[in-house]
């Protein structure tokens, strides 16, 4: 069983950054891939970036390639999400995942464990 624990949210101005992180209980951190998921008002969830076990595959939606950067500290049990160049379209809820699936998945229905979220808001 794994907790994750988001922070990082708040209130940006579009065009600044904000780094999310997810704090991950347990021992196993780095026998689980993690996500990135975000869900907009009256929007479906969908995914944002993935990274795989050991930090050396990564995935984005086009969305946010080379806007977003994923990365993790499996010594810290911890994810990141750094989130450049923010836009209006970006605020949403933002939630960490985790998937015992090994290269990363994409799939909401992939991931086995949810935070709790956290609000981002971009102010234009």
């Amino acid at each position: 069983q794994v907790q994750l624990v988001e922070s990082g949210g708040g209130l940006v101005q579009a065009g600044g950054s904000l780094r999310l992180s997810c704090a991950a209980s347990g021992r196993t951190f780095s026998t689980y891939s993690m996500g990135w998921f975000r869900q907009a008002p009256g929007k479906e969830r969908e995914f944002v970036a993935s990274i795989s076990r050991s930090g050396g595959s990564t995935y984005y939606a086009d969305s946010v390639k080379g806007r977003f950067t994923i990365s993790r500290d499996n010594a810290k049990n911890t994810v990141y999400l750094q989130m450049n160049s923010r836009k209006a379209e970006d605020t949403a809820v933002y939630y960490c995942a985790a998937s015992s699936g090994a290269f990363a998945p994409v799939g909401l229905a992939s991931y086995n464990y949810w935070g709790q979220g956290t609000q981002v808001t971009v102010s234009s």
